[in-house]
């Protein structure tokens, strides 16, 4: 595959100026050298005369929320500034617009790679085969692709890669339809059709549909879900992470072979947690719908889950939201797998739906304790609850089979085993996390 580098504007270069990736060669910048010039491929630059191109997306502009006062600002400060509603999400993390004044504008080809290795934001638009945009920066630099009706089909690897960066942010440009694909087996470990090494948002206003031989979208670093929609079809995981999985809006459309959401770090049991604020999540999966090494948490937002197991994690917390699972094993699980927090499965406010399969399964199984405070909880199934450690039951409704009720029969005898032979099954066949 051809290499392109496309470093960001300078500063003088006037807003409407772009940059476009066509036919054959090394693509400049305003800013590129005589040498780079005389290379042996053709090099095409429209400036402001043509400027069709980025009247299309220059429109989002005006809406441009926490980062658009200047460019300067949104770089420097905006992804410093935690969100009123959880320190996890920077202003810049929840503008769901960028900020496009000095904006550089990319046409992907068939063939051709586009390394982007500068900070800055960069709109992306066209249809290729066998393209990839490859964000190569200093550790420190925080780079913005804007996806506004972009459509990549690749044979056997990633359509966006990220090797280096402080954070990158994917936004779907209001009202754009995108598409990336990768058709077949992956050819090297970047098995993910948007995978990343670092700090990665995913935001926006369009629709970004997903479909993958391996994973749908991963990063090694911490993955954030602030907006846009999502629509993942994945033969393994469809979204994944090794530090955490942070979600506030957004709409995601989850299929998958594998988990839905997951987060675990191969090399430090202590990192992995799942924190689920708001958003809209419909997960249709082969193993577990949300994986996580420490914590699973659900603090807002809507789930539909049917999966092998709903939620997994060594604590599955649930505050406030919708959770309705639909299980052919567990429903909701604790089990040790972080040596950094106690067993548990803990019920504080929100609804839980969850109908079971026949046999021997359980609708809520903790391999520690469980708490119950408050919330909703309606299971429909033969074992409701399975728990080894302790039970504490102060508030809450509690519905079993149509049945209101007080009590909390725990199954364990039956629900362990069910519990413990699900697990050891579900890993027959699983790739690598």
């Amino acid at each position: 595959m051809k290499n392109k580098t496309l470093a960001s504007l300078a500063a003088a270069v006037i807003m409407t100026s772009a940059v476009f990736l066509n036919g054959c060669g090394n693509i400049v910048s305003a800013g590129s050298t005589g040498t780079e010039m005389t290379e042996n491929t053709e090099t095409r630059t429209a400036v402001s005369e043509d400027n069709t191109a980025a009247a299309a997306v220059t429109t989002q502009t005006a809406e441009t929320t926490a980062d658009t006062d200047s460019a300067e600002a949104a770089e420097n400060t905006a992804d410093t500034d935690s969100a009123d509603e959880n320190e996890q999400f920077t202003a810049r993390d929840l503008a769901q617009t960028a900020d496009l004044s000095e904006a550089s504008y990319i046409t992907v080809s068939d063939g051709e790679t586009v390394n982007i290795t500068e900070e800055g934001v960069y709109v992306v638009s066209g249809s290729a085969k066998n393209a990839s945009v490859v964000i190569e920066t200093a550790e420190d630099a925080k780079v913005q692709l804007v996806l506004d009706g972009v459509s990549i089909i690749n044979t056997d690897q990633p359509c966006i890669l990220i090797e280096s960066a402080d954070k990158v942010f994917v936004t779907s440009a209001e009202g754009s339809e995108n598409v990336l694909t990768v058709s077949e087996d992956f050819s090297g470990d970047e098995d993910a059709v948007i995978f990343s090494r670092d700090d990665l948002v995913l935001n926006g206003l369009g629709t970004v549909t997903v479909t993958s031989q391996g994973d749908g979208i991963r990063t090694n670093d911490d993955l954030k879900l602030t907006g846009g929609t999502w629509i993942v079809d994945a033969a393994d995981t469809a979204l994944k992470a090794h530090n955490g999985i942070y979600a506030c809006d957004g709409v995601y459309e989850l299929t998958a072979g594998n988990d839905g959401l997951h987060a675990e770090d191969n090399d430090d049991d202590t990192a992995g947690d799942i924190v689920i604020e708001g958003g809209t999540f419909t997960v249709k999966v082969g193993d577990d719908g949300v994986h996580a090494t420490t914590a699973a948490t659900v603090n807002g937002g809507t789930l539909t889950i049917t999966a092998g197991e709903g939620i997994e994690a060594t604590q599955v917390i649930i505050n406030d939201g919708s959770v309705n699972i639909n299980a052919s094993d567990d429903g909701i699980n604790a089990g040790r797998k972080s040596t950094a927090l106690d067993v548990k499965v803990e019920i504080n406010g929100g609804t839980v739906t969850v109908a079971m399969g026949s046999g021997d399964t359980d609708a809520i199984d903790s391999n520690g304790d469980l708490l119950i405070t408050g919330g909703t909880i309606d299971i429909t199934g033969q074992s409701p609850f399975d728990y080894d450690g302790s039970c504490q039951h102060t508030g809450g409704t509690i519905i079993v089979n149509g049945t209101q009720t007080d009590d909390i029969t725990n199954q364990m005898m039956g629900g362990q085993h069910g519990g413990q032979m699900g697990g050891q099954m579900g890993q027959f066949g699983k790739k690598r996390r």
